[in-house]
């Protein structure tokens, strides 16, 4: 039985939307969770091979004269690896971080084994009066630790990873006696909104 309170909790910034269209990552940050707790943390930037533009510079604070000197994508991934392990992993819209995730894996020849959830479905299904789903605005709703920095990958995770931990203690609230697996997550983010109230007997606030 895999519990969802230890995983590793991951965000990406990159040059772009998409690596189909050529797009790469330019800093990984993730902290890694034992039994409810932080307990490490990973962050670096890297080098793309080629310049970003003023939106990204402008949109995450990092410059083309930051990357300039970092390692490469392929030398930073390799070292990731080793970090995340087979830790299942989470994200927050975690489809655009799985695709960069596995599009840098690639390149260097690695698979992980682990299984991806996302927080931002789960805020979707369990958190239903929240104003919106944005990360600064779930930060701001549930009043979770932060420190004013946003799109700063290592900055993202972190917050990420608090709110993960106050989705698993909203679930935990309404079924005392049964543990919080990875299994449970991935089934309650895959149910209709109208499903899940009735599956994990939430009370409206």
């Amino acid at each position: 039985m895999c519990l969802a309170n230890s995983v590793v909790v991951l965000d990406f910034e990159t040059t772009g939307l998409s690596p189909d269209n050529g797009d790469r990552a330019i800093e990984i940050g993730a902290v890694k969770i034992v039994d409810g707790e932080i307990v490490d943390s990973f962050q670096e930037l890297m080098n793309p091979g080629r310049r970003v533009n003023s939106f990204i510079e402008q949109y995450t604070g990092i410059s083309n004269k930051m990357l300039l000197d970092a390692p490469s994508c392929e030398a930073v991934m390799t070292r990731f690896a080793s970090f995340i392990g087979e830790f299942n992993l989470v994200a927050h819209n975690a489809s655009f971080d799985k695709k960069f995730l596995d599009a840098e894996f690639e390149r260097i020849g690695h698979q992980y084994r682990g299984q991806f959830a996302c927080s931002l479905l789960l805020s979707r299904r369990i958190h239903q009066d929240a104003p919106n789903h944005k990360l600064g605005t779930l930060v701001e709703y549930h009043q979770l630790p932060n420190d004013g920095v946003f799109h700063r990958a290592l900055a993202d995770a972190t917050m990420t990873g608090y709110l993960w931990l106050q989705q698993l203690e909203t679930i935990k609230q309404h079924q005392p006696q049964q543990a919080v697996t990875f299994d449970k997550i991935k089934k309650i983010t895959s149910m209709t909104k109208a499903k899940v109230m009735d599956y994990i007997k939430l009370i409206q606030k």
